[in-house]
């Protein structure tokens, strides 16, 4: 089953949409790509989705060990390489507040985390600099 179809509408801008729940997404080149960096890059959604494929998978272990989770974000820095122009290194900074996490939990957790299908599929020259900092 085809995931999405993609529409290029000109000036480095693409317009994709998810094709079983219709849901849409734009793309522009960014400024330093002769764009207007005015929405995600495709790089930009390289990297966010490692950060959202990563949280899919600790609610998918949370869930299944039991454990509860409290609040979670990242803050997501993508660093790009050029000649020729790549991405070289994706850092997530994973915070998890509002509650104590047993050692147990923290490994179960980051290594869901670490072996998300995104991070597995990202190529082996991209460096995935993940940082998990726990708050109670």
């Amino acid at each position: 089953m085809t995931t999405s179809s993609v529409v290029y509408q000109g000036n480095l801008r693409t317009l994709a949409t998810h094709l079983k729940s219709g849901s849409t997404l734009e793309t522009d080149a960014p400024v330093d790509n002769n764009g207007k960096g005015m929405k995600f890059s495709p790089t930009d959604l390289t990297a966010t989705s490692l950060a959202c494929c990563m949280f899919t998978l600790i609610g998918i272990h949370a869930e299944k060990n039991d454990i509860p989770l409290g609040s979670i974000h990242s803050e997501v820095t993508k660093t790009m390489a050029s000649n020729p122009r790549r991405i070289s290194r994706i850092a997530i900074s994973i915070q998890f507040g509002g509650k104590e996490y047993s050692d147990r939990e923290k490994k179960i957790l980051e290594h869901a985390a670490r072996t998300c299908p995104v991070a597995l599929s990202l190529h082996p020259e991209i460096e995935q600099a993940v940082e998990f900092r726990y708050s109670g």
